[in-house]
């Protein structure tokens, strides 16, 4: 099901969401897409990924990140 990235945010709350065909904008931020995985779990986003082997797809975060934490992209 499509879904706004708001949409997604709200319904996975703190939770690592993979997203198919990502609608995205020109500064390739997520504005939505079709949820195909979701988990508290971001090792089991990552398994699921590499399983389903989606053409284009993305990996958010929906909480907020620590602090202390660094992201590459």
């Amino acid at each position: 099901m499509e879904m706004t990235y708001e949409e997604i945010k709200a319904q996975f709350d703190s939770e690592w969401v993979l997203v198919g065909a990502p609608d995205t904008d020109e500064g390739l931020n997520v504005r939505g897409g079709t949820v195909l995985h979701h988990s508290k779990d971001r090792e089991e986003v990552y398994r699921r990924a590499l399983a389903l082997r989606p053409p284009r797809a993305a990996v958010l975060y929906t909480g907020t990140m620590p602090e202390d934490t660094a992201t590459v992209v």
